[in-house]
């Protein structure tokens, strides 16, 4: 149908060996892409492409980024193979215009953030992937309105997707904690979820939430939420929630989508991927 807008996402995706398990939250991913038509391409806001620059990638064959340590051989056996779109991010850049947005010819590639939830959504990696930097130097306003100026290319056939942890906190890890959330962890992932719910224009918002700094002690992981945000803000139809849950106390594992399936039940009783036995804030998750 013309005008129809492709589905977009933001994923909670936690550990990187999520990519190598199989738990609700993966089969939550899975059902997702299932769900929707095949993108033109796929573009993702990672959380672990965070510079002083908002850039895109733009090389025919982007690399799979192996950007952790501590976990095992075979996590950095993985291989997502999927090609790029040079055209695409010229398009991108025009877009957004007069937001400025960069061309990463060589530098970067497809990170864990990327690959670990594709592997599940879109294992095939049959269908063009970019991702978007994430520019450390911006407000939280900046990231909600690009997120609305790239709403425009969900109308010719690109899949917009998040990938971080609303709730992410590597210093407060309580392995203990397999499947709940510290009190502070709930507060504020129940606010997310209310505002990206009823009005996501107003993400930008959280930050001044009083548990927001337990929450995002570094905004990396919790800003491509604000790109959804901003997403859903320019769609006419509501988010939803594609799972909840938490991992280790002070990780929040939900998912949102707008377009696509819902699992039956949206709340995980398992647990996701486990943490590396290495100190949780020098892992690079």
């Amino acid at each position: 149908m013309e005008d129809a807008l492709m589905p977009a996402a933001f994923f909670g995706h936690g550990s990187p060996m999520n990519a190598l398990e199989h738990n609700d939250y993966t089969e939550a991913w899975r059902n997702f892409g299932e769900s929707v038509p095949r993108p033109r391409a796929i573009l993702v806001v990672s959380a672990h492409w965070y510079i002083n620059a908002t850039a895109v990638t733009a090389m025919p064959s982007p690399r799979t980024v192996h950007d952790f340590y501590g976990f095992p051989e075979e996590l950095f056996a993985v291989d997502y193979p999927a090609p790029g779109a040079p055209e695409l991010a010229e398009e991108i850049a025009e877009v957004v215009k007069p937001t400025w947005v960069g061309l990463d010819r060589d530098s970067w590639g497809i990170d864990h953030g990327t690959w670990s939830v594709l592997v599940h959504a879109f294992p095939d990696a049959d269908i063009p992937v970019l991702q978007l930097a994430i520019n450390a130097m911006k407000p939280a306003e900046y990231h909600v309105e690009l997120g609305t100026k790239l709403t425009a290319l969900r109308r010719d056939g690109v899949m917009i997707i998040g990938s971080g942890n609303i709730v992410h906190n590597l210093r407060r890890v309580d392995l203990r904690q397999e499947t709940t959330g510290f009190d502070w962890a709930q507060r504020f992932n129940e606010a997310a979820m209310a505002c990206l719910l009823d009005s996501p224009g107003d993400a930008a918002r959280l930050v001044e939430h009083p548990d927001y700094d337990l929450a995002a002690p570094t905004p990396d992981h919790f800003i491509p939420a604000l790109y959804f945000a901003g997403i859903a803000a320019a769609d006419s139809s509501n988010a939803n929630v594609l799972i909840d849950g938490y991992l280790a106390g002070s990780l929040s594992m939900t998912a949102y989508g707008l377009g696509g399936a819902c699992p039956t039940s949206t709340t995980a009783d398992t647990s996701a991927a486990s943490l590396p036995d290495v100190p949780a804030d020098q892992a690079n998750v």
